[in-house]
This record gives C-alpha cells, structure tokens and sequence, in this order.
C-alpha cells in the first residue's frame, strides 16, 4: 500500500500544531460554521500525514534507550523528558488518526496499548512512583522488541480506510455522545475522560487539516478553540490522576464538571452540523 510523503514544511507545521493542542487561549474563537464532511482524498492524506509524522520522528532504539535508562534506576534528564514528550505525542496523533480515518476505527491493540503505557509510564517517572515505572516500563519493553515492532508498522501501512461518508457518521456519533455525558450533572472519571478523547481527536483532526493547507484559516481557528478546552481538561486530568496516586480522592469518583469547560464544550455542540439520527450505511466499520 503506497503512501504519500510529505515535505519537511509540511511536518513541521504539524509539529507545530500538536505542539499547541492543549495550549489554551481564552480569546480562541470558532468560526461561524464548521465543515460537516471531508473527501476521501483529504481523509487519505491526513492519515498519510500522520503515519509519516510518526514513523520519522523517532527511533525504535532512541525510544528504548529511554524506557530503559529510567526502568533500571536512572533519571531522565530535561532534554530527555522532552525528547520522550515529543515521541508520545506522535503517538497519541497516530492514535487519533487511526481512529478517525481508518475503517475500524480503532488503534489497534498493540499500537492502542503502546501508547496508553507511555502515558502511565510517563505518569510513573513524574511522580516519582517506582511501581508504576516498573510495571509500564516492562511492558514497554516487551512492545518496543524488534518483533512486536515489525508487526505493527506493517498494521500500519496496511490498514484499510474509512470512506468519506463513514468518516462523517463516525464524528456524527461522537458528537452525540459528548452531548448525552456533558448533560449530566455530574461524571465519574472515565466519563470525563471519555469526553476528552472525543475532544482530542477532533483536535488532531483540524491540526492535521492546517497543516496539510496553511491557508484554511477555519482548521486552524477550530483546532485552537478546542486545543483551549483540551488544555482545560488535560490540568483537570493531570489532577484527578495526581490524587488518585495520592490516596486522596478515587479517579472514578463522581463530580460536576468545571463551568469554563462545560460552557465551551457547549459552545462546540451548538456550532457542531449534528443531523437528525441515521443508520450506518453496512459497508463502514463500527464508531467506537
């Protein structure tokens, strides 16, 4: 399966964007309307995009080097923990790409389960706690083996992608989960999470959209709103998991949603082209 390359320019405006998608800018503002649809061949290239992004961003051995220097005791220095920052963001776009553009929507389970150990992994080494880098980093160590690795960029190359109008029915569903949870009152910590998910794959998607075309001013004044409430939410995140840790507060708990983000994420479901509930055409994969 050929895919297309893209130029150094191109990489680093997109760098550039996943850089800023959890920045927040209150002044940040939608446009007036947001495009319901994508064609086949953006959809193509935006995952072409993606794929390339992370397969020339880093080393197999360079991201190793890193799990292992702090599995067996050391400490990663500054320029090591961004270096490791950086990998796990293309991870975590890849993710959403896969998601978003490939016909099962989904990441695939050694690539899905890849980065959600980088993310403890990274938790563990933040905070000091050796458990969790001892179990995260032997499990990164076993998907970071020369074989695992093949077997998941050949999935990658070779995964089959989602038409034109699954795409859109896939963001269709979304949508409407996001506003069935954000009507309850309160939500327990999977449900917020569920909800930043949804809102960090919309992200990726307009990030990669300015990337591939620097002038649609729309993508990037859509990707910057919602990169706002992606930033919003990740510090509300990074809370819940820090008192978790702590034994202060369980992450499931239930609790009301911060008014800033609940307002915002309200503000996207009103500009959002949501159509009256459709049934799935047989031919696309499942939203999920």
């Amino acid at each position: 399966m050929k895919h297309e390359k893209f130029s150094p320019d191109v990489l680093q405006r997109l760098f550039v964007a996943v850089e800023e998608d959890d920045i927040i800018d209150r002044h940040a503002a939608l446009p007036e309307h947001i495009p319901p649809y994508s064609t086949e061949d953006t959809l193509r290239r935006c995952y072409d995009l993606c794929l390339q992004f992370w397969q020339e961003g880093f080393t197999r051995s360079e991201l190793l080097r890193l799990v292992l220097k702090q599995l067996q005791g050391g400490e990663l220095s500054e320029n090591e923990r961004m270096q490791y920052k950086y990998i796990r963001a293309r991870y975590k776009h890849l993710r959403f790409a896969l998601r978003l553009y490939r016909k099962t929507h989904q990441s695939g389970l050694i690539f899905g389960k890849t980065t959600v150990f980088l993310g403890h992994f990274q938790d563990g080494f933040r905070n000091g706690n050796r458990t969790i880098i001892a179990t995260y980093g032997r499990r990164l160590r076993v998907c970071l083996s020369r074989p695992v690795w093949w077997v998941v960029q050949y999935s990658l190359r070779h995964s089959q992608p989602e038409s034109a109008n699954g795409f859109a029915f896939y963001c269709q569903t979304q949508m409407r989960t996001l506003r069935d949870l954000i009507a309850q009152p309160q939500l327990t910590g999977s449900e917020f999470h569920t909800m930043r998910k949804i809102i960090s794959q919309q992200v990726s998607y307009f990030d990669t959209l300015r990337a591939l075309d620097p002038d649609n001013h729309n993508a990037r004044a859509i990707s910057r709103f919602l990169a706002t409430i992606n930033g919003l939410m990740g510090d509300r995140h990074d809370e819940m998991v820090t008192a978790a840790m702590e034994m202060r507060t369980p992450y499931d708990e239930p609790c009301t949603l911060d008014s800033e983000i609940r307002g915002r994420i309200e503000q996207w479901l009103d500009h959002y082209p949501l159509q009256m509930e459709q049934h799935r055409a047989p031919h696309c994969g499942p939203a999920k």
